[in-house]
């Protein structure tokens, strides 16, 4: 093709947000995958964190629409209405238009349950945004096969290094989550041997009866 004319521009359009859509999704699910439990990222405050993620999954959002958008209105293909909230039933390219479909699905799910976050405990909602993780590679696989764009150049580079950053971020909040482990063990422990009626653990020396302290009968 050359350059863009009135013909090509939602075709254009609507592949040029599709990977600005991925690139934020990548971002959001970096930041989720980063913080700590208590909503921080290290070396900024926690109301930074909390705008940036929260900015960046609309703008997120706005992206995703507009290329759905544009996909449906750009007549080279012909993508029914229902096709982009029904995974599956699409006549053009269905598996993988009906990835997308479920990542969309998904990232609405995910708004809704945000904006009823203050009715739901804080272990539903954290469960339910595992789903982000779902929605990220759904979306992924849609990007790489409803069309070529993905599939060679710095495209297929950027693509790449989607997956890596995010594979990466993820063995590195394993790590911590690992060395995190001992410690609660220990703080368990700890209040295990507080408990009431509750004796020493085993493998550990009980205190010699010269070092207990004495208690005063009379």
């Amino acid at each position: 093709m050359n350059g863009i004319t009135q013909s090509t521009a939602l075709w254009y359009a609507s592949r040029a947000t599709g990977v600005v859509s991925l690139l934020l999704l990548t971002g959001v699910v970096l930041l989720g995958v980063l913080v700590n439990r208590q909503g921080r990222l290290p070396g900024f405050p926690k109301f930074v964190v909390t705008g940036l993620h929260r900015n960046l999954s609309l703008l997120a959002v706005t992206f995703v629409a507009v290329h759905v958008l544009t996909a449906i209105a750009d007549s080279y293909v012909s993508i029914q209405l229902a096709a982009i909230v029904i995974p599956f039933i699409s006549s053009y390219k269905p598996v993988w238009l009906g990835l997308g479909a479920v990542s969309l699905d998904l990232v609405l799910a995910l708004i809704v349950t945000s904006l009823l976050r203050a009715r739901m405990s804080r272990r539903l909602w954290r469960g339910l945004h595992w789903f982000s993780y779902a929605a990220w590679g759904s979306a992924v696989v849609h990007s790489l096969y409803s069309s070529t764009d993905l599939q060679h150049g710095l495209l297929l580079y950027t693509a790449i290094a989607c997956w890596l950053s995010v594979a990466v971020a993820g063995a590195w909040r394993m790590t911590q989550a690992g060395r995190d482990i001992p410690r609660e063990g220990r703080a368990a422990a700890t209040l295990d041997m507080m408990s009431p009626g509750r004796g020493p653990r085993r493998g550990r020396r009980d205190t010699p009866a010269s070092q207990r302290p004495r208690t005063d009968t009379r």
